[in-house]
């Protein structure tokens, strides 16, 4: 399997180099990623427990999607390319805002993006890719938020991070969140 190449950039998201992903992790240094929040019309988050095999994190909850964007694809074409081959479903994603995190693993790895947040809308079940997803469920934005709080430890620590940012933009933002079609 050929290794995935991150796209380098600086702190204005500007392209400044290529470099393998896992490279990129080692040194930890700032790369362009991506998140995806697909909800329902109950207002309910789909996430994710990433598959066993995971060479980090494996078996904690995320959020429904997120990687790296390719050489040439736009942040949307990146949001819904990783979505359907992960969750096996394709849905019209909107660009919500970026910021910028670093987050060191235990394996010594470290995260350390320019993560660009999306929202997509879906009402059905996925057809998970087992091997980068071992489940999946919806739960209410409130429930995650008190079940991080109470258990940390089964949840990604960029997840915790980009779920606060999140959590935020929707306080800020304080109209629904839901499809033109739906208000």
């Amino acid at each position: 399997m050929i290794e995935e190449n991150v796209i380098l950039v600086n702190e204005n998201d500007e392209q400044i180099g290529i470099m393998p992903k896992l490279e990129a992790h080692q040194k930890a240094v700032l790369h362009r990623a991506f998140s995806v929040f697909v909800l329902n019309n109950k207002n309910e988050i789909m996430l994710q427990q990433r598959a066993a095999l995971k060479y980090h994190s494996p078996l904690l909850w995320t959020n429904t999607c997120c990687s790296h964007q390719r050489e040439g694809e736009t942040n949307i074409q990146a949001g819904s390319r990783r979505l359907f081959e992960e969750m096996g479903f394709k849905t019209e994603l909107k660009e919500l805002f970026h910021f910028i995190y670093k987050a060191p693993f235990d394996n010594g790895l470290t995260e350390h993006e320019l993560d660009h947040v999306m929202i997509g809308y879906y009402n059905g079940e996925p057809e998970i890719n087992p091997e980068e997803v071992q489940s999946w469920k919806w739960l209410k934005i409130e429930d995650i938020k008190k079940d991080m709080e109470q258990q940390p430890d089964l949840y990604t620590v960029w997840f915790k991070i980009i779920f606060d940012e999140f959590y935020h933009f929707l306080e800020e933002h304080k109209s629904p969140l839901l499809p033109e079609e739906e208000l």
